[in-house]
């Protein structure tokens, strides 16, 4: 009878499920339009890349940078360039099936080179969010897109006030890796 006691009963089986993943990296096809620069016509083309740090399930920590270097057609003035590195809270939640969502607020910093504008590097943040579509537990297409406000003004006098707020729409296409 003690003998037969002492034996621990059978614990029931854990359920596997998909694994857990601290952090993604997301780099892609990336568009801005240059509202920063007078008579530009046409947007810039180029990269846009993120390294994300998840705790837990919904909540997250992003880095996110972007080179755009490549105007979509002829017409803007000069030869433009927009740097942009910023970093932000991510909220993010399953939707439906593969399909999941995240918004995001990023604050930084954006540059505009081939211009000359005041200041060099201007003080940007924003708010956007986007869609992943999962191909696998770590591989995702992602479609993103935010809307980034920066200070610069042409400024022929070099005197660096800059009191015109320019708002950029950006959007990215592109693969996340989870590991």
């Amino acid at each position: 009878l003690t003998a037969t006691s002492q034996i621990a009963p059978d614990r029931p089986h854990k359920v596997q499920t998909e694994p857990s993943f601290k952090y993604e990296v997301f780099a892609g096809y990336g568009y801005t339009n240059l509202n920063q620069v007078n008579q530009s016509r046409h947007g810039l083309q180029g990269v846009n890349v993120s390294l994300t740090r998840d705790w837990g399930k919904y909540f997250g920590v992003t880095a996110d940078g972007a080179f755009y270097n490549y105007a979509t057609s002829s017409g803007n003035p000069g030869s433009p360039k927009v740097d942009m590195v910023l970093f932000g809270p991510v909220l993010h939640a399953d939707l439906i099936g593969p399909v999941s969502g995240f918004f995001h607020v990023l604050l930084g910093g954006a540059h505009t080179g081939g211009e000359s504008m005041t200041p060099k590097v201007s003080f940007a943040g924003g708010v956007g969010g986007g869609l992943d579509y999962k191909l696998s537990p770590r591989f995702s297409i992602r479609l993103e897109g935010d809307d980034i406000a920066s200070s610069f003004v042409s400024d022929p006098n070099k005197l660096g006030y800059s009191p015109h707020e320019r708002r950029n729409s950006r959007a990215a296409l592109g693969v996340v890796y989870k590991f």
